[in-house]
């Protein structure tokens, strides 16, 4: 059966599962690839100017930024929850999992204002050093993408109080879990850069 407004290009067995993957499946695919080879980018510029300055340092205390990269990883939990909701039709848990990870990553981004503020109150900017430069850079191009992240899934959840959603008909739910899972990828490695390398290294 194919789904409804081309949302869903597939096939349903008995059973209730896929029979293949729709094209806006791939095309979220490569959209996700492009965006990461652009990260590959930034975080090759990190770490040309960290080699070549020889200077590397942690930005501020771990253990906020600890607590905050548990918070974002742990909003994946609630995306993988409302993604296997809506398969199984389930309205509920479905606006639930949307709402609890778009409040988990709209308290990261609180949390990574927060630390900014700090930094800049300890004259640790942009244009201080090359390290505040890189810094910023990468952090932030994050941070853009988490917010993107966090209007993809408060328009699922709007979408989803209309129930615009059904188990066959979900595409946009599937592709801000994707969006999602892969900023969260990206965090681990661009924390464990910032954050714990200096650590390594000192």
């Amino acid at each position: 059966m194919s789904y409804a407004r081309g949302e869903q290009v597939g096939t349903i067995d008995e059973h209730g599962h896929e029979g293949g993957r729709s094209i806006n499946w791939w095309g979220m695919i490569f959209f996700i690839a492009s965006e990461a080879l652009i990260f590959a980018n930034f975080i090759a510029a990190y770490l040309y100017l960290e080699i070549r300055n020889g200077n590397w340092q942690l930005p501020s205390e771990l253990t906020y930024p600890l607590i905050n990269t548990g918070i974002l990883l742990a909003s994946s939990i609630p995306a993988r929850f409302a993604g296997a909701a809506i398969v199984k039709g389930n309205q509920r848990n479905l606006k639930i999992g949307l709402f609890f990870t778009a409040l988990m990553g709209a308290i990261f981004l609180g949390g990574q204002v927060y630390e900014y503020t700090g930094l800049f109150g300890n004259h640790f900017t942009p244009s201080a050093t090359i390290f505040g430069s890189s810094f910023f850079m990468l952090t932030g191009f994050h941070g853009l993408h988490v917010t993107v992240g966090v209007l993809f899934l408060v328009i699922c959840l709007l979408r989803s109080l209309r129930g615009d959603f059904t188990a066959k008909n979900h595409f946009a739910v599937q592709a801000a879990e994707m969006y999602w899972h892969f900023v969260d990828g990206v965090w681990i490695v661009v924390f464990s850069l910032v954050y714990l390398l200096p650590l390594i290294r000192g």
